[in-house]
């Protein structure tokens, strides 16, 4: 059952008193205040489909209203014929059925019925393209309007504190009629929302509207005429954003914590008070309505208090439903307090982050006597450039720059338009926040039309630096607070930075750290691309195009402007030579396919590059390219580097645009001298390369660090008094050492660090069965894959779907489904496939929402998918997920140390295994089976360390035979 929402609950933490009260009143003030032409004549409307896809489904109800007013003066209400059985989940969702479609008008008579009714009046749709889209693929659907009005959009502008803006949570909480998947009830509540939208938008500062109003008049863009006619209330009022931030953030500037580097002693939190602030009096028990004991939960909270207490390092293992987050949190929060420093939790996951900022971290603040202060941070390109945007409402839009997918210049600027309104509405009432909430269509809107990157920012010379500034208010904020919260890759880059990127934070809780070592290596690879390289120098472009051409333009009115562009001509000359040099680089690159190994027919192979391949012809002319590309390119360097210390004292802004293409060309040259010599030993390098020419955009040079527990042992843990890593899976049984080698905390002096595992607070053994498949034949057999898809078939129909089956790779998976499918289908039962192209976040959604759909995926949800209660009551793993033997990693392990695979290779597919078991037991009353059809589990040795390490002691070794009966007999017996 879905919870209903309050308008205290849809208004995001942090919002301003006066926009929250602003926002409270809006539904009393709509009643009376008038918007003359805005509703003296338009029409509100609401359909309802077969489902979302625009090519494959049809028509199933419209339902519209007509407004003069605030009243409803005429409506319009039919089914239609869709011609077709409506799926199951549609007629659940809206109550519609065969019955009520059967004698209905077909969709060409119901939408000339429509277009009647309608008269060209303008049309308002919550999330209008959709609506419009279904009504105008009918023969006639044009004639419905030329006017429609997106509702979701305009209420993004119009109230961007809250937190959603789905028309059933907007309606709930301002009291309008109820939304019910019905088009009737939905035009009904869009009704109520409107004068409420108006109402809002008439909130903004004063000049705001008449600003967004006129920027870009050559685009044809729906709002415009609403926010026109708002903006004359206004009178000619001058808008300044600056004015407004300043007045919104006021006088006080936050005083900046201690450094925890530089105190001599520390005020403890004891584990006492620890076990106090869990007792009946205590601020845990006011964090819930009802608080059920978990003596693991205080445990490991008395062990983050004595990590903080000591300066030393922990690793805690705390199994699902122990309550990490509490459990870190409380003893975190006290201790900076105490000492008025700043602590800092790094997350793997949005998701985590989200319910860090949005629930736990707001909810302890309340339950404490004096509160907490906290911020959240991420990296420049999540915060819009206040100075950027102002930009972009006089600059020429950046069209060569977004995705048209076949539309118009128009109808991307449109969108173009709506994100700077979105964002101006945001920056006017958000005193911290970024940009990933904000609903912009970033398909369609080039990032960098609102962000900038590092090297692109002004600093002292923006006029909105420091405080108006969001990203560097917010970085200033964050450093007076108790507590930042920030992603792993941010903190890791902070690291590669040298810290200074973050606050000078040094108590660190790192959740979900299984990750964080192979993030590590993702955030400090470096990487060659051809096609990244082709378009930064087309961006970067010359005497006729691109950054070097605009600032030739640009400087011509600029003191010194006849050296200015001698340098800059000189330099643009380099460059074209450079770019000719990088692509011969990669042709040369290319020509390695000869030497990969084909690993199963795929396009893109993977290239060790070891000492045999640099002594082969082939490297040697890429050893040669890549020599000639490397002069060439530092030649480059210095030439811009010279043009832009000469800018740099005529125009900050112009020389801070060079400084980024500057920045760019450094890093190719760094990245080409590292791998095409290779004498780094840190490193092992790789080529990601395509056997045909068509995709030779897509190949790389790589270089991964091969230990980066060696670079946060000396780069960062010594900085650090405290790091508390946690996660539900970092121990393989009860062993820490792969763990701890990989974060460092191995190579640290003894007594710096202690490991402490805790088991689940669920009952495992009761909840969960697991199924090792014993007979399975060795994935390389030729019965393998048909062997699988009897044993699929089997699980799935015994556990009625719900099923989530984790693959190792694509052609395994796709084979299975290609049989499964239809098999299941004769069942009654559907199946979903991580198919190429597939969104993971929308079938996440689907199998979320479809209780008894299951669903064949790869990697993406081996871990951070959550599915409570019966949308998920099994997990099947086909194969053991080791990693490769090809992969350039395992292969330079292998050659440098004799048990490597026993090493790194085992304990990384256990922790990947108890991953994906995790899955399944989500809360104290979930229950399912976990089934491992992997033959090697039970004939191999190291099969028991991958039963030791699950969760659940209640594992049976079966034959595939007798899978489904053993399923059908433990369901039972849950009952």
């Amino acid at each position: 059952m879905t919870q209903s929402k309050t308008l205290d609950d849809l208004i995001l933490p942090g919002t301003p008193a006066s926009v929250r009260a602003a926002y409270a009143t809006l539904a009393e003030r709509a009643q009376t205040q008038q918007f003359g032409l805005l509703e003296d004549d338009v029409v509100v409307l609401d359909t309802e489909t077969t489902g979302l896809s625009f090519k494959d489904c049809t028509l199933i109800e419209i339902s519209a209203a007509r407004l003069r007013g605030r009243e409803v003066v005429e409506t319009f209400e039919t089914f239609v014929n869709p011609h077709c059985l409506i799926p199951a989940e549609i007629v659940q969702l809206t109550g519609i059925s065969q019955v009520d479609v059967a004698d209905a008008p077909d969709a060409r008579d119901a939408v000339a019925a429509l277009a009647d009714f309608v008269g060209g009046a303008p049309v308002l749709a919550h999330n209008a393209t959709f609506d419009r889209t279904f009504v105008e693929a009918v023969p006639g659907g044009v004639n419905v309007s030329d006017t429609w009005i997106d509702t979701l959009a305009l209420s993004r502008i119009a109230l961007p504190r809250l937190s959603s803006h789905r028309l059933a949570d907007m309606a709930e909480a301002f009291d309008c009629a109820s939304v019910t998947h019905r088009a009737g009830d939905d035009v009904a509540a869009l009704c109520g929302m409107w004068r409420i939208i108006l109402c809002a938008l008439t909130d903004l500062p004063a000049g705001l509207l008449g600003h967004l109003a006129d920027m870009h008049p050559e685009i044809d863009w729906p709002f415009r005429p609403v926010l026109s006619h708002l903006a004359l209330a206004d009178g000619p009022v001058r808008f300044s954003l600056k004015g407004v931030r300043a007045q919104l953030l006021g006088e006080s500037v936050a005083k900046q914590r201690d450094d925890a580097a530089e105190k001599d002693h520390v005020k403890p939190v004891t584990a006492t008070e620890v076990r106090e602030e869990f007792g009946s009096a205590g601020a845990v028990t006011r964090m819930y309505e009802r608080l059920e004991s978990r003596p693991e939960q205080v445990q490991m909270s008395c062990e983050v208090a004595d990590a903080l207490a000591t300066s030393t390092h922990r690793a805690i293992e705390a199994g699902t439903g122990v309550g990490k987050s509490v459990a870190y949190l409380l003893p975190e929060v006290l201790f900076a307090q105490r000492n008025n420093v700043t602590v800092g939790v790094a997350t793997k996951t949005n998701a985590l982050t989200d319910q860090l900022v949005s629930h736990e971290l707001p909810a302890l603040a309340e339950a404490l006597p004096h509160g907490l202060t906290f911020a959240s941070l991420k990296g420049y390109d999540h915060y819009p450039c206040l100075h950027r945007l102002d930009r972009a409402v006089k600059d020429e839009l950046p069209f060569s720059l977004a995705q048209h997918d076949g539309r118009s210049d128009n109808a991307v600027g449109g969108d173009m338009l709506t994100a700077i309104a979105v964002t101006y509405a945001f920056a006017c009432q958000s005193p911290d926040g970024d940009l990933d909430a904000l609903g912009i269509r970033w398909r369609y809107v080039p990032r960098q039309m609102l962000t900038i990157k590092s090297g692109e920012c002004l600093h002292a010379r923006c006029p909105y630096y420091p405080n108006e500034c969001l990203l560097h208010g917010a970085r200033r904020r964050a450093a007076s607070s108790d507590v930042v919260v920030t992603n792993h890759s941010l903190l890791l880059r902070n690291v590669e930075a040298e810290g200074k990127i973050l606050p000078p934070v040094r108590h660190w809780v790192i959740d979900e750290a299984h990750a964080f070592e192979s993030e590590a290596r993702r955030q400090w690879v470096v990487e060659v691309s051809g096609e990244e390289a082709r378009m930064a120098f087309e961006l970067l472009g010359g005497t006729k195009t691109g950054v070097i051409h605009s600032l030739l333009v640009q400087s011509t009115m600029l003191d010194g402007s006849t050296t200015i562009q001698g340098l800059l001509t000189k330099a643009a000359a380099t460059v074209a030579r450079a770019s000719v040099d990088v692509a011969d680089l990669f042709a040369a690159v290319h020509e390695l396919a000869v030497l990969a190994r084909s690993d199963g027919g795929y396009d893109l192979m993977t290239l060790w590059i070891d000492a045999d391949v640099r002594a082969s012809e082939p490297w040697a002319a890429v050893r040669d390219c890549g020599q000639k590309a490397a002069s060439v390119l530092a030649e480059g360097v210095k030439q811009l580097k010279e043009a832009q210390a000469f800018l740099a004292g005529a125009s900050p802004q112009l020389a801070a645009d060079l400084g980024e293409s500057c920045r760019f060309l450094g890093d190719l040259l760094a990245g080409i001298r590292l791998i095409c010599e290779g004498e780094d030993d840190r490193y092992v390098y790789s080529a990601q390369l395509s056997r045909s020419k068509r995709r030779m955009a897509a190949e790389r040079l790589v270089a991964e660090k091969i230990d980066v527990g060696v670079d946060l042992a000396e780069r960062w843990l010594p900085e650090m008094e405290s790091v508390v890593f946690t996660s539900a899976t970092i121990a393989v049984g009860d062993d820490f050492k792969h763990f701890n080698e990989g974060v460092g905390l191995s190579r640290l002096p003894e007594g710096k660090h202690r490991d402490l595992r805790l088991d689940s607070s669920f009952d495992y053994d009761s909840h969960m069965a697991v199924v090792v498949a014993k007979d399975m034949p060795a994935p390389s057999d030729r019965a393998y894959i048909g062997t699988l898809e009897d044993l699929l078939f089997d699980v799935h129909v015994s556990m009625g779907g719900s099923v989530l089956t984790l693959f190792t790779n694509r052609r395994d998976m796709e084979r299975v489904y290609e049989g499964l499918r239809p098999r299941l289908a004769a069942e009654g039962l559907d199946l979903a496939c991580q198919e190429r192209g597939t969104s993971p976040r929308r079938l996440r959604d689907r199998f979320m929402k479809e209780e008894s759909l299951s669903l064949l995926a790869l990697k993406s949800f081996w871990e951070g998918f959550d599915a409570q209660g019966d949308t998920l009551r099994c997990v099947v793993i086909p194969k053991l997920p080791f990693a490769s033997p090809n992969d350039p990693l395992v292969r330079e392990r292998d050659a440098r140390e004799e048990r490597a695979w026993w090493r790194y290779s085992l304990p990384e597919a256990v922790i990947s295994v108890k991953q994906a078991a995790g899955r399944l037991i989500r809360s104290a009353s979930d229950s399912g089976v976990l089934v491992l059809a992997d033959s090697r589990l039970a004939t191999k040795r190291y099969g028991k360390t991958f039963i030791k390490s699950l969760p659940s002691k209640n594992v049976q070794m079966l034959d595939s035979t007798n899978v489904r009966r053993y399923i059908d007999f433990w369901r039972q017996s849950q009952g």
